[in-house]
């Protein structure tokens, strides 16, 4: 068969392996190989295959067709470098195709969930990505890891990211220290107890997500690291975060009771987010993050065990003395309950100033304590000598009585007093 029609006929070699090599998808990858002999000779110098959900039918897959299907695609592109395989395939084929491409191969993701009645229960189906021994980025979905895989050691490997997985502590403590050179881990929609303990001195970014039904700790030690996003543990350890930059700590469910990152000179910028925090935890992370630049506090409640408390009173003035380079701020209604005590001001002199504020979000709701709120909010806009932007968000106002409709019309005259500034939500 030959090409049909001169425009693609003239195409020089190079040009058209470059244009066919931006071709990943296998249904396009096999569509292009049926055109013409010229064609089909392209696909060896392909750098990608990805399988989608829907690759195959039902059928193919289930009477092995899909399997055959992908080992002879993997086996003909001869210059592989990454492999995506989100359809549903045999974890007993998988060590034959990595092997043919392992010398080549340097980024593999998988979605073993359409996979998990052919696995291993213990994690001994994920040896065979030992093969790849130059692999530089794995992606792993829907995978079961109590105990660790025999992978060896992947020097080369700079992203991990398994997401959906069944983990033992020790499994996590020792896969990951069979990749010694990670610069980005993502740990999401995870399953764990215990001590989740990590150590990598060349980390970057980090994202850990875990789904803890016990009570879990995280010790992570990165001397590197810039960027690190934590959800679900109840004691967090960091040691050597000189260098964070942007740090995100949640707990949607259940206490954190404690946060000990030591000091954060670097920072820019930090989200603290959850149902309820220990206030020891919320002080040690404002504490640590005295240069801080854009907060984020959105945690409802503090105490501890299963006692729900409002914050104790915060002084404004120390807070924003403490936090001098803080730009933008954003704080949800127990913080700000927490600013707007009657001494929140009792530091207060002739010298404070809040010199680096430029925009600010409130989330006010409830009408209680009216006038020592609205006070707040005069002081934030009085001595806030940069403020652009001060937005106030009204949400789930839980008294109907007439003193929500009175604090609301309160804010409403504070508005049109600074209308070039102030904005209600």
């Amino acid at each position: 068969m030959e090409c049909g029609g001169a425009g693609m006929d003239a195409v020089p070699e190079g040009v058209l392996q470059h244009i066919l090599s931006m071709l990943s998808n296998v249904r396009d990858v096999a569509a292009c190989a049926c055109v013409c002999n010229r064609w089909r000779d392209c696909v060896p110098y392909l750098p990608a295959l990805f399988f989608p959900r829907n690759a195959f039918d039902a059928a193919a897959a289930a009477g092995g067709a899909a399997d055959d299907a992908i080992g002879r695609m993997v086996g003909a592109v001869e210059r592989l470098t990454e492999l995506v395989i989100y359809c549903p395939f045999s974890m007993a084929r998988l060590p034959s195709w990595l092997a043919a491409r392992s010398a080549t191969l340097r980024v593999l993701e998988l979605r073993m969930d359409a996979a998990a009645d052919k696995a291993s229960p213990d994690g001994r189906h994920l040896d065979c990505i030992g093969l790849v021994a130059n692999l530089e980025e794995l992606r792993l979905w829907g995978v079961s890891l109590t105990a660790a895989p025999a992978w060896g050691r992947l020097e080369r490997l700079r992203v991990l990211e398994v997401v959906g997985a069944l983990m033992q502590d020790s499994a996590v403590k020792d896969a990951i220290a069979a990749c010694p050179n990670l610069t980005n881990l993502s740990l999401l929609g995870c399953e764990c107890s215990g001590t989740v303990a990590i150590e990598l001195a060349r980390l970057e970014r980090c994202r850990l997500d875990f789904v803890c039904a016990n009570n879990c700790s995280l010790l992570l030690t990165a001397p590197r690291m810039e960027s690190l996003e934590v959800q679900g543990f109840a004691w967090i350890t960091l040691r050597g975060g000189h260098s964070l930059r942007r740090a995100s700590i949640a707990k949607s469910n259940g206490t954190l009771y404690n946060v000990d990152t030591g000091n954060l000179p670097d920072l820019d910028q930090l989200s603290l987010r959850g149902v309820q925090w220990s206030w020891a935890a919320v002080s040690s992370v404002l504490r640590s993050a005295s240069e801080v630049k854009q907060l984020v506090m959105k945690i409802e409640f503090c105490g501890d065990l299963n006692t729900l408390q409002p914050f104790p009173e915060v002084d404004l003035v120390e807070f924003f003395n403490s936090h001098p380079k803080l730009r933008k701020f954003e704080i949800h209604g127990a913080m700000f309950a927490a600013l707007c005590q009657k001494n929140s001001l009792k530091n207060l002199d002739s010298s404070f100033l809040i010199p680096c504020l430029e925009e600010v979000l409130i989330t006010v709701r409830s009408p209680l304590n009216a006038e020592q709120k609205l006070n707040t909010l005069e002081s934030l806009m009085k001595y806030s000598v940069r403020l652009r932007k001060m937005v106030i968000r009204i949400s789930q106002m839980k008294n109907c009585h007439d003193a929500a409709d009175d604090f609301f019309e309160e804010i409403c005259k504070f508005k049109y007093m600074n209308y070039k500034k102030v904005r209600i939500e």
